[in-house]
């Protein structure tokens, strides 16, 4: 048993006539989450980066070379609004992370590029961060986590496609 089965037995308990048993998938899918991001937030503290800069480095590397985006597509892709990502960029700027070139398509506007230092910290930082959740993740075999992602797959895609 765990702590979820608890509170689900006393809910039981108390309101018999209540199905509890979705609460008990998203009680364990908050707690996990929570677990999930501590681990996490040490590896990216490990490199003096926190989720939220670490998610804009990664998003950079990740779109490949040039490793350059407009303010608008890491919006997109970061889910973030425009204050947020503003800051974002000024922090990651200042800490001298990334840059702000002239977009080769459209001189009036810029795009975000990963600096040199950028670059290599992010690679160092994804390199750890793979194993941190890979570690994060052991208790299942390759079988029952390839099991799971189609579940939350399913789950997920009824959010962002309903």
């Amino acid at each position: 048993m765990d702590k979820v089965d608890r509170i689900l037995s006393q809910w039981r308990q108390q309101r018999p006539d209540l199905d509890v048993a979705p609460m008990g998938t998203i009680g364990r899918i908050k707690r996990l989450n929570q677990y999930l991001v501590r681990g996490m937030e040490k590896t990216w503290a490990a490199h003096g980066l926190n989720g939220a800069s670490f998610d804009v480095l990664a998003t950079l590397r990740r779109a490949g070379p040039p490793y350059a985006l407009s303010p608008g597509a890491l919006m997109e892709s970061t889910m973030v609004t425009s204050g947020t990502m503003t800051h974002r960029i000024d922090q990651l700027e200042k800490a001298g992370l990334i840059e702000r070139v002239k977009n080769p398509d459209d001189g009036r506007s810029f795009l975000i590029s990963l600096s040199p230092q950028g670059h290599a910290l992010i690679d160092k930082a994804v390199t750890d961060h793979v194993e941190t959740q890979a570690q994060l993740v052991a208790a299942l075999n390759d079988e029952q986590r390839s099991q799971l992602d189609a579940l939350l797959s399913q789950l997920l895609r009824e959010f962002e496609e309903g």
